[in-house]
């Protein structure tokens, strides 16, 4: 995973995580490119992956948000569609039904989950109960 976004239709950045470098002026460029391109997508007739530069995005639109992986094209993309919704559905066992103020009130726990499921650009843990779990240990000792 080089960079997960996620963005609400607007294309305003709820949340961001960058796995590699990049400058300032390349992130905003990336956000709003990385925007436009799944924005633009008809969501019945074209799947959640795109080519984007000389990568991959895979993407899943929950509500109005969009959740969005920057991944390398030798990875499995179908793997990375399974985590998009784990991560989703952690968010929703945590806040119900996670909506876009839900992200912004609670962005430590959300960084939190994000830090529990991905390290360094690849996914570290697939299990809701254990991720759910951890959150719920360092949610005791605040």
């Amino acid at each position: 995973i080089r960079f997960i976004l996620v963005q609400n239709r607007q294309g305003k950045t709820r949340l961001e995580k960058w796995y590699t470098s990049y400058s300032d002026s390349e992130r905003q460029s990336l956000k709003s490119s990385v925007h436009r391109t799944v924005a633009s997508r008809d969501q019945k007739h074209q799947s959640n992956f795109c080519e984007f530069h000389a990568h991959r995005i895979v993407y899943r639109r929950y509500a109005g948000l969009f959740f969005c992986f920057c991944i390398d094209t030798n990875d499995n993309e179908l793997s990375l569609l399974e985590a998009i919704h784990l991560f989703v559905e952690v968010l929703d066992a945590y806040h119900g039904n996670v909506c876009e103020l839900d992200l912004v009130f609670n962005f430590y726990w959300v960084y939190g989950v994000l830090d529990e499921m991905f390290l360094a650009g690849e996914v570290q843990e697939t299990s809701r109960r254990v991720v759910l779990g951890r959150m719920d240990e360092l949610g005791a000792l605040e």
